[in-house]
């Protein structure tokens, strides 16, 4: 039996009330998690390439990036948010076997969605000018800060059709086109970063009586060009996505019936009740993000590339923890969609157990070989040696991040995303905020770091322990 049958025949008993022993529930949560697990990997692996290729061109240009990443993460992550708010929706239709009114919910998320994108698009377009002085960067990065917000903004329907469409799959229990076309869009990242940011160069090498050469052709716009590169990838991704949502998904097909593109009230004002505390948390969270780059912008260059360098690094241990959150997700949605909550919690559990240990060897890894990962990045020696220390620090809390993440992805299933949501913000303003701004004055980037890993471990204890409660489920029977 391949992937597809096996995937397809074990939710079919999550749908239809069929037994699933402990055995088929790790190998369905398997079957889920290591797609999206394998196209984070290549993704961070491509975002390592990327950082590579910027930071070729000193530490400025990658100080320029880093500057205004964190505003980046906080209008993707609205993108992401609105999306959360329709798919969840599709999920639980599709566990109660109602695959018409999921096509209904899919339907009206087009329109709603893309609006959102493109008003979002419009107000980062508008600051991109102001936005790297407001950060505090120096007149040496804030040009470039600001071109590559600038076209960062302009592909974000793009990224929120990336994002809705992906999220509508994996919902319908599909990981693997996602995860291939995620890593296909890393790979054209990559390929057109290249032909993007250097200039054209010629490349000569000798053989026997003879010598050959070859010229790459090359636009030259160093920094702009990484951004280029992004939107390129995403605009195609994002139309192939879209095409195996809505013509080749066998769930999910508009194909096979009629119906409204316009939200309807109550799909729209579910969608916000599930996704507000989700974008709140992100405008909040960002803020603190932001607070954080104010606290690192006044300890140099070379802090804010480390710092860039090291959210980049930091990213091989965590994004495998994403990707199981998404199969969790998936797999309690479905679960108290067809109501059986027992079920929901047992692959809470699995999803959780899977988390935690891929994370915790994600960062023995990191540990062991981020000094090699550095030297490949950056030829600056002072921003290797500095990167190294942050990651070893951060190194120490990668279990209880895996905890607060897949967590995260579990009570989205369950339609219970407010108390989570404050429970993310409190722990970071109360906790990360506050230690940062009293251990970089003495510290510097390493007090802004051992502050995350305080961080971090407390908001995967509060995670775990109203895991363990039965509050997360009790949500999805108010509906």
């Amino acid at each position: 039996m391949n992937y597809t049958q096996s995937k397809d025949q074990l939710l079919s008993l999550i749908r239809e009330g069929g037994k699933l022993d402990t055995i088929s529930q790790v190998r369905l949560a398997a079957l889920l998690s290591f797609p999206s697990m394998l196209a984070q990997m290549v993704h961070i692996l491509m975002q390592y390439i990327d950082a590579s290729m910027v930071g070729s061109l000193g530490a400025s240009a990658s100080a320029s990036i880093g500057l205004v990443s964190t505003t980046i993460w906080l209008f993707g992550s609205l993108c992401s948010a609105a999306s959360v708010g329709f798919y969840v929706q599709v999920a639980h239709r599709i566990g109660a076997c109602d695959f018409a009114g999921a096509r209904q919910v899919l339907r009206q998320s087009f329109l709603a969605c893309i609006l959102f994108a493109l008003v979002l698009c419009c107000i980062g377009v508008g600051i991109s000018s102001y936005l790297p002085h407001w950060l505090g960067g120096g007149e040496d990065i804030c040009r470039d800060a600001s071109l590559y917000f600038m076209f960062f903004s302009l592909c974000l329907p793009f990224s929120m059709l990336n994002s809705l469409c992906a999220g509508m799959l994996r919902c319908s229990g599909n990981m693997h086109i996602p995860s291939l076309l995620n890593m296909g869009m890393c790979l054209l990242d990559v390929v057109f970063n290249w032909l993007l940011i250097f200039p054209t160069r010629t490349y000569q090498w000798s053989m026997v009586n003879s010598q050959w050469s070859i010229s790459i052709p090359g636009a030259g716009l160093g920094v702009t060009g990484a951004v280029l590169g992004t939107a390129f990838a995403y605009a195609i991704c994002s139309g192939l996505m879209c095409y195996f949502t809505v013509v080749r998904s066998k769930e999910l097909s508009l194909r096979q019936d009629s119906g409204t593109f316009i939200p309807q009230l109550d799909t729209l004002r579910e969608s916000i009740r599930i996704a507000l505390p989700i974008a709140v948390e992100h405008v909040i969270l960002c803020g603190a993000q932001i607070v954080s780059t104010l606290i690192v912008a006044p300890l140099g260059t070379v802090a804010i590339a480390a710092n860039s360098f090291g959210i980049t690094v930091e990213a091989l241990c965590y994004m495998p923890g994403y990707g199981i959150s998404d199969a969790a997700t998936t797999l309690v949605g479905q679960s108290l969609g067809a109501g059986r909550r027992f079920l929901a919690r047992s692959f809470g559990r699995i999803t959780l157990s899977m988390g935690i240990g891929m994370m915790t060897l994600m960062a023995v890894v990191m540990y062991t070989t981020s000094p090699a990962l550095m030297t490949l990045m950056t030829p600056d020696v002072d921003v290797q040696r500095l990167t190294v220390e942050i990651l070893r620090i951060e190194a120490f809390a990668e279990p209880m991040f895996a905890a607060s993440i897949v967590c995260y992805g579990i009570f989205v299933g369950a339609r219970d995303t407010l108390i989570p949501c404050t429970m993310n913000l409190s722990s970071i303003w109360v906790v990360r905020i506050v230690l940062a701004y009293f251990l970089a004055s003495t510290m510097g980037l390493r007090g802004v770091w051992i502050a995350m890993a305080v961080e971090l471990c407390f908001r995967g204890i509060i995670f775990l322990i109203r895991f363990r409660g039965d509050g997360w489920l009790k949500k999805f029977s108010q509906k």
